[in-house]
Formats: C-alpha cells, sequence, structure tokens
C-alpha cells in the first residue's frame, strides 16, 4: 500500500467533519429549506455567444525581459534595449474599399484611444495618416516607464542594505525621485508583517502600463469604433481580424485635412479620381484649399466679363 492510499481514509474523515460544520452553519440560516439568492437560469443568447467569443480569441503575448537577439556590439554587450512589441497594421488598397483600408488581428487584450481623444488628435492636432509621432511619443513613455521601474527596484534593494545611507550623495537623488511614492501610497497600501510593500505596489502597477503600450492600437484615420469584426485565412489558418475601411467617417464630419488633398493633387491623382468618384454624392470637398480659390477667383472673373460685354452691347 502506497503512502497516498494510507491517507485516504484520514482524507475522507476530514472531508466529512467540515461538510457536517458547513450543514450546522447553513442550518442556522434556513438551510435547506432556504434555497438561498436566486440564479439566472437563462442567459440572453447574444451575450452568451458574444462572452463566448471573446474567451475564444488569442492573447497578444510580450515577453520580459525581451528576447535577446542583439543587433549592434553595444546591444551585444549590454543586452538588447526594451522596445515595444506593437500589433501590427496590415495595409491594403483596392477599388471596393479604398486607398487607406487596414486590417489587425484581433486579441483579448486589445487597447484603443477613446473615440473624443482619437477624433481630437485628428482634428486638431492634424495627426491624421502619419501617426509616426503617436508611436515616437508612445516608445519614449515605454522606455521611460522601464527606466523608472528599475529606478525603484534599485530604490528597494538599497533600503535592504542598511549600511547605504539614502540620503547622502548621489543616492540622494534616487530617494527624491522614488520616495514620493510611498508617501502617496503608505495609507492605502498596509504593511504585511511589518515590511512596507509600497515599492512593490507600485512597480507592478508601473508594469501594468508599460505593458499596456504593447497592446495599445492607433486606429487614424478611422475611429476605433469603426472596426468590423471579420474572419481570414492567414497562411491557412482562419484567424480574427478587425477591418478598418471605406471613408473615415471623420472625413465626413470634418473636412478632410488639406495636405492630404494637396497630396491627392500633385502627387496621387488616382486616389483623388477615386475619391471623387466613389463618393460624388456626399459633398464632401476633395480639392485643396489653393485650387478652390483658383477656381472661384477664375469663375469670378469669367461673370465680370461677361457683365462687362453684355453692359457694352447694350445701349444706354
Amino acid at each position: 500500500m502506497s503512502l497516498d492510499e494510507k491517507f485516504i481514509p484520514i482524507r475522507t474523515a476530514v472531508y466529512q467533519i467540515v461538510e457536517k460544520f458547513l450543514k450546522k452553519i447553513a442550518g442556522l440560516f434556513g438551510y435547506p429549506q432556504n434555497p438561498g439568492m436566486p440564479t439566472i437560469h437563462e442567459v440572453p443568447n447574444e451575450t452568451y455567444v458574444r462572452s463566448q467569443f471573446f474567451d475564444n480569441l488569442p492573447t497578444h503575448k510580450t515577453y520580459w525581459p525581451p528576447i535577446q537577439q542583439p543587433e549592434t556590439w553595444f546591444e551585444m554587450i549590454l543586452g538588447p534595449a526594451p522596445k515595444v512589441e506593437s500589433i501590427p497594421r496590415y495595409i491594403y488598397e483596392n477599388k471596393e474599399e479604398g486607398f487607406y483600408s487596414f486590417y489587425i488581428e484581433n486579441y483579448k487584450n486589445l487597447y484603443f484611444l477613446p473615440d473624443w481623444l482619437s477624433e481630437f488628435i485628428q482634428v486638431h492636432l492634424n495627426i491624421c495618416l502619419d501617426i509616426s509621432l503617436l508611436e515616437t511619443v508612445r516608445e519614449i513613455l515605454f522606455i521611460g516607464l522601464i527606466i523608472y521601474s528599475q529606478m525603484v527596484v534599485l530604490r528597494i534593494a538599497i533600503s535592504w542594505l542598511i549600511y547605504i545611507n539614502p540620503y547622502t550623495f548621489p543616492w540622494c537623488y534616487l530617494a527624491a525621485a522614488v520616495d514620493w511614492t510611498e508617501d502617496v501610497l503608505q495609507g492605502i497600501v498596509p504593511a504585511i508583517l511589518g515590511v512596507n510593500i509600497t515599492g512593490s505596489v507600485f512597480l507592478g502597477v508601473l508594469g501594468v502600463i508599460a505593458d499596456s503600450l504593447n497592446h495599445l492600437v492607433f486606429t487614424m484615420p478611422f475611429l476605433p469604433s469603426e472596426a468590423e469584426e471579420t474572419k481570414v485565412l492567414i497562411n491557412n489558418d482562419m484567424k480574427d481580424i478587425l477591418v478598418f475601411h471605406y471613408l473615415p467617417i471623420l472625413w465626413y464630419r470634418h473636412s478632410i485635412p488639406n495636405n492630404i488633398r494637396e497630396y491627392w493633387y500633385y502627387k496621387n491623382p488616382e486616389i483623388l479620381e477615386y475619391m471623387q468618384k466613389s463618393y460624388k454624392n456626399l459633398n464632401i470637398q476633395f480639392l485643396p484649399d489653393n485650387v478652390i480659390q483658383y477656381l472661384n477667383l477664375e469663375t469670378t472673373n469669367s461673370f465680370i466679363s461677361q457683365i462687362n460685354i453684355l453692359s457694352d452691347s447694350v445701349s444706354t
């Protein structure tokens, strides 16, 4: 007889004792006559199907520390620098869906900017097609969070070394940069067995924020709410994707940025021709402002010349 089999009677006895104890406690509340809180027996089909759909989606995985793939001598000696593992956008164009359509793979842990913030960035900051500035800001923010988290780790390590005074040079600068977090969180996060864990909690928060930047998707020139869920066959594998296509809603609500219209008119008239033919009934201005001003001026001059000719031909 094995050791596990010898403990089976003991385990069964413990289970029976715990069962009787819980039944006595439940009897004080009317068990078994009292059925307890009512449960939901039927879940709406749409809600259930939607929840099952999200449960079956894959997860966008990131790795920390980053995968060791050095590309320079500096990275080979000191290790690769942290980089954002962003979700790629696959851009495509055709005559049915337009020239700025793209799709991304659908994941459980996708993050998008709110519609109002995306609209503000596109309309007021004029960041529409070229999102390199947003990518740079995200990269800087990600690296800044990683560097600051390493400072927090160093500050926690110094606090355990009693022979180092953190308020002397040069450690005082590190303490000034990190200790404010303890002042903010010390009244919220309790100590465990007399050990202050505010630094560890703050370090976890930094990690969550930094990792969420890996899953943030910029949808310019579309709004995040314009995404359409569909499936596509990629490398003989059926995957769920989010498609952004046709005319962006902001180009209908607001005027198309003038620099984009100038690019169409002077460098890529094929796009201008497509836009004018496909959306001619939407009363959208596709010509650049300087061309519109020139056409208006020509129309005005032509009208004035016709009036002059008419006035000369008619006798007083």
